[in-house]
C-alpha cells in the first residue's frame, strides 16, 4: 500500500508539474509577459512532486490512524491548505525591473491548484476501496 501511495504522489506530482509548465507557456503566449526567471520549470516540477508526495504520506497516515474519517479529514486539509497558500503569490514582491507585475498572480494562483487536482484525479487509479 505504501509503495502505491508513493507512486501516486510521484505520478500526480509529475502531472501537476507538466500542467503548470503547459499553463506557463500558454499564459506567456496570451499575455507576452515572462516570469520564467522566478517560476522556473524545475520549481514547477519539484514543487508538484514534493507536495503530492507529502500528500500521499499524510493520506496514508490518516487513513491508517482514522479508518472511517481519515479520507474526509485529508480531503478537507488538502483543500484548506491549498486555499491558504493563495496568499503567497498574491503577496509576493517582484523585482522592480518586471513589466506588468500585476499579471504575476494570474500566472501563479491557478498553479497552486494543480497538485490537488492531479492528486484527486489520479488517486482512483492507485487506491481502490
Amino acid at each position: 500500500m505504501f509503495k502505491r501511495l508513493l507512486l501516486l504522489g510521484l505520478v500526480s506530482g509529475v502531472l501537476a508539474g507538466l500542467a503548470a509548465f503547459v499553463y506557463q507557456k500558454v499564459y506567456f503566449k496570451a499575455n507576452e509577459v515572462d516570469f520564467s526567471a522566478i517560476v522556473t520549470p524545475a520549481k514547477l516540477f519539484i514543487g508538484g512532486i514534493l507536495v503530492n508526495l507529502l500528500a500521499s504520506v499524510v493520506y496514508g497516515l490518516l487513513t491508517k490512524w482514522l479508518p472511517k474519517a481519515g479520507e474526509i479529514i485529508f480531503n478537507l486539509l488538502f483543500v484548506i491548505i491549498t486555499f491558504a497558500c493563495l496568499v503567497v503569490p498574491i503577496g509576493y514582491i517582484l523585482p522592480l525591473d518586471y513589466e506588468q507585475p500585476e499579471l504575476f498572480p494570474g500566472l501563479t494562483v491557478p498553479m497552486l491548484f494543480f497538485p490537488a487536482l492531479a492528486w484527486f484525479t489520479i488517486k482512483p487509479v492507485f487506491i481502490k476501496k
